[in-house]
């Protein structure tokens, strides 16, 4: 199994939103990935608590049957189409893929 965690830092204006409306926008884009691919056995999104120390808004973590599980969902249309925006709203981004 390989645990794909992903946190991203955004920028306080972007796209025409402020942070707290594109995190929510980013959660909602993820989980619509939740079974874009056989082999996805867990997806979840959190966004930081207002008022809890947080270093990062929006926080991904995923859990793959396998590496050509992780692959198939890095390389789906529906995944690709979310990176324009991604990068557009972060300020910054942390990822670590891990086998288990």
């Amino acid at each position: 199994m390989i645990k794909h965690i992903v946190m991203w830092k955004l920028k306080d204006v972007a796209e025409g939103a402020d942070r707290a409306t594109n995190a929510r926008k980013m959660k909602q884009l993820l989980e619509a990935c939740a079974d874009i691919v056989p082999g996805i056995l867990k997806l979840e999104v959190g966004l930081a608590t207002p008022g809890l120390e947080a270093t990062y808004d929006v926080v991904l973590y995923s859990e793959f049957a396998d590496r050509a599980a992780l692959d198939a969902y890095q390389d789906h249309p529906q995944h690709v189409a979310l990176k324009a925006f991604f990068v557009a709203v972060r300020e910054g981004r942390q990822c670590m893929d891990y086998e288990v």
